[in-house]
Order: C-alpha cells, then structure tokens, then sequence
C-alpha cells in the first residue's frame, strides 16, 4: 500500500512540474486552459484603447414597419438544409441581424440585451480595419508601395531572417510564408496552437519576432493571425501611431460614427490586436460598409481612396488564392469576396458569425452579431429578397431555396 502511494505521489508530483514547466515555457497557457475559446466578453480581461466617435453623428433612416415577412423566406444553413429565416437566426444564436437598404434600416431582429448600439467584439472582423489603414497610409506617403519589404518599416525584425524577402503585399494576400498553427487536430492542438496563444499572449511583438518561415514569401497562402499583426506593426511604426489612434484620426471620427469603438492590446501602451480584438455597435459598424458601398467618400471628403476601395474588395485579374463554401469565397486584401454566382458584393467576417457584408448591385449592408452563427451564406437571398429581385441558390450549393 505505501509503496503504491508513493507512485501515486510521485506521478502527481511529475504532473504538476509538467504543468508548472508548461505554463512558465508558456505563460499565456493559463489563460487558454482559463478562458478557453474567446466569447463576446473575453476582450475584456485585456487593456483597452477607445476610439473615439465623430463630432457629428449620421443616423441611418428607420423604416416604419420591419420587414418580418423575410423571417419565413427560405436559406440555407450550414448542413445545407433549407430553413425559414428565423430558424436559421435560431440555430446561429442570432444576437444581431440589420438589414440596411438605402441607408434605410428595413429589417432588425435583437437578442435580449443586444441593441444596434450595444458595444460586441468583432473578432476577425478586426482584420478589415487593417486593411483600411494601410489604404490611408499609402494614400499619405507614410507607407512608399506594398512591394516594399517589411523589415524596411519593422527592423527590428532584422534579427530574424525569416522576415528579410516578406512584403506587405505578402502580408495583405496572407502568403508571408510564415509558420502558423491553426486551432484544428483536436483538443492538445488547440491548447497548443499559435490561434490561442496570440489571442491570450500579453507580448505580441516577442512572439512575432521569434516566428519561423516554412514557405517562401508570395508563394502560399494560409488563413493567419499574425500577418494582420504584422501590417499593424509596420503601420505604427510608418505612421509615428498608435493603431487605435490613426485609425480614429483618419477613419473612424470622419464618418459619421455615433459611438466609441476599441482595440484590445496585448498590455498596456502595447500592440493592438488587430487580428481579433476589435469592438463597436452595429450601427456604427454598417457606417464602414456604407464607405465603401460609396467607393471611400462621406459626404464631401473621400476618407478613403476610390482606387483601394476598388482594388481592395475585387479581385481584378488575380487568379484566387483560396476560397470557402459554395459561393467561393476569397481572402483579399483581409476582405472576403464570392467568386460564385452573382460578383460585386464582399464581406468582413469574423468568427462565430460575425459579419459586415456589402452589396452594391442592391445597395444593401447587412451586419449580424451572434453567438455561434449558422453558417452558409444567407446575404445574397436575403439583399435579393428585400430589393424585390429574383436570386437562386447555384447548382453547386446542392440545395434549392424551395
């Protein structure tokens, strides 16, 4: 018996130095066992820096009846079923989801506690701001050409010759070649990936610089968290900003904006986590959309430029890199764009169904918060639908509307 208590002690012993090892190799494991897959709310437990509303605030025109009949108009949810509208925002823990036509709002539907001005993170929505600064910054001469290197705006990446041939370019189409464990391969790969430990590292920038290449810059892409946090590196330091405060500056306090919006920082006066650690309101979020539905410009002042607007959310002639669903979704330039079927419209998506998707054939936007989503993509139907047009699921989705 105490020879069998010993073993016992010993192996509790084994697994608690085995942890404790783990966790001082890793600090940021504890708060991945803590906290586990990020929530609506896990954004707090990091500082944070407010982005600060316009002086005068657009208000988009709110019809007088909400347009209820799309709650029984058929979509298709991620098994590929054809469901009623509102069994689809059922199965997607629907927190949000407003219809804007017009800049008129004709459809919205609230979770308890949510309104179009309740504060939600926007997870890798976050990704599209970076991409809007980077049109500012090259509009300004702060940023020279996307073909320019890296290490020219981030030296101190220098040390580490993984980094010498990336481009920005590399970084906005995601194929800087760099090492990135993703979330998939069961519950240890998860615990263990670079998805979690970016998320809940307070020390980005260290864990960045010590990143190893596996491909060559330009020759692969891979969906990736730290080419965003890359860009944003480069940004700051091009721009003599702060992440959060250019793009309020430059952005956020130049369209109509009506609330505060935020980054999560890795620590205190540190790097924003530009990847998946931005929060504001619906309302103000469907104001990004509206920018670029209206090609950069608000009102009189062209916040952003009509050549990264145009260059940003189509393709032109390059070949797809990848692409997501039966609507073949591809990643440029840290937005989303359907190759499938009807071409135009283009979306900032975010995980657990978070979604900004613009569509300029009907001049709709529609944003969904929610709490797991349902996968799919319902916004073509839906802007269709709300526009009196006809629209058909492709052949390639499997499923007809019914």
């Amino acid at each position: 018996m105490k020879k069998v208590l010993y073993i016992l002690s010993v192996l509790l012993l084994s697994i608690v130095l085995l942890f404790a090892g783990l966790f001082i190799w890793r600090p940021e494991l504890a708060r991945v066992l803590r906290y586990q897959s990020p929530d609506a709310n896990t954004y707090k437990i990091f500082p944070q820096t407010v982005i600060q509303p316009s002086d005068t605030a657009f208000t988009f025109i709110k019809a007088a009846k909400n347009r209820d009949d799309l709650d029984t108009i058929k979509v298709l949810n991620w098994k590929h079923e054809s469901v009623p509208f509102s069994t689809y925002l059922e199965q997607g823990k629907n927190n949000l989801f407003m219809v804007i036509r017009n800049d008129t709002v004709i459809y919205q539907k609230f979770a308890p506690g949510y309104s179009d001005t309740t504060l939600t993170t926007l997870f890798s929505v976050a990704k599209t701001m970076v991409s809007m600064m980077v049109g500012e910054a090259l509009a300004e001469g702060k940023i020279k050409s996307l073909d320019d290197r890296l290490v020219q705006y981030v030296p101190e990446l220098k040390v580490n010759p993984a980094f010498d041939h990336i481009t920005l370019k590399n970084l906005l189409d995601m194929k800087s070649g760099l090492e990135f464990k993703d979330v998939y391969g069961g519950i240890i790969a998860a615990f263990l990936s670079d998805e979690a430990k970016y998320y809940y590292t307070d020390d980005i920038k260290k864990e960045l610089i010590k990143t190893k290449a596996v491909n060559p810059p330009g020759t692969v892409w891979k969906y990736k968290s730290i080419d965003a946090f890359l860009l944003t590196w480069a940004l700051e330091n091009a721009t003599g900003k702060k992440a959060a405060a250019y793009f309020q500056n430059k952005i956020w306090k130049k369209i109509g904006t009506a609330y505060p919006a935020s980054f999560g920082l890795d620590h205190v006066n540190g790097l924003a986590n530009t990847a998946s650690r931005f929060q504001c309101t619906a309302t103000d979020l469907a104001k990004l959309g509206r920018l670029y539905l209206n090609k950069g410009k608000y009102k009189d002042d062209q916040v952003i430029p009509v050549d990264w607007v145009n260059q940003s959310v189509s393709l032109g002639n390059e070949a797809p890199a990848n692409s997501k669903g039966w609507q073949k979704s591809a990643q440029h330039y840290l937005w989303w764009i359907p190759q499938q079927g009807v071409k135009g419209d283009y979306a900032a998506e975010g995980m657990r169904g978070q979604r900004l998707y613009v569509d300029p054939a009907t001049h709709t936007i529609i944003i969904q918060f929610s709490g797991r989503g349902a996968g799919n993509y319902p916004y073509r139907r839906i802007s269709h639908y709300l526009s009196g047009l006809p629209y058909t699921y492709p052949a390639s989705s499997r499923v007809s509307e019914d």
